[in-house]
């Protein structure tokens, strides 16, 4: 089972910016990594004190974000694996990273094969 979390790092910048005492820098990357699993392939669980992915392989700027429920209290960040990419990796994790470069949104899930010809679209929601 995946297992998914808003990190401690990004609680606490949420934290300050409701406060006011800091702007919230805008979520600008997302990676992955294929440490997301233990020894039997089971999702690590999440703690939310991860500072970074376990063995990130790739990352890249996001390419959209869309809010997909009508109360506006979720936005899902989207990222592809494009062909050619990871080929022969097995995805099993990935975070969301802000302009500071801090993961604030991390996530490990059962490990994903890519293809070389292949492209893969991951969608990350961070839900409030």
């Amino acid at each position: 089972m995946a297992t998914a979390v808003i990190t401690e790092t990004g609680r606490k910048k949420l934290c300050k910016a409701h406060a006011g005492d800091i702007s919230l820098p805008k979520i600008s990357k997302i990676a992955w990594g294929n440490g997301g699993v233990d020894e039997e392939g089971t999702p690590k669980a999440t703690t939310g004190k991860e500072i970074g992915l376990y063995n990130q392989l790739l990352e890249k700027e996001i390419e959209s974000h869309s809010y997909p429920v009508e109360e506006e209290t979720t936005c899902r960040y989207t990222g592809t694996i494009e062909k050619g990419e990871l080929t022969g990796e097995s995805i099993s994790e990935m975070g969301l990273f802000d302009e500071e470069g801090d993961l604030v949104a991390y996530k490990t899930f059962l490990p994903k094969g890519k293809d070389e010809d292949v492209p893969m679209e991951f969608n990350m929601d961070e839900v409030f």
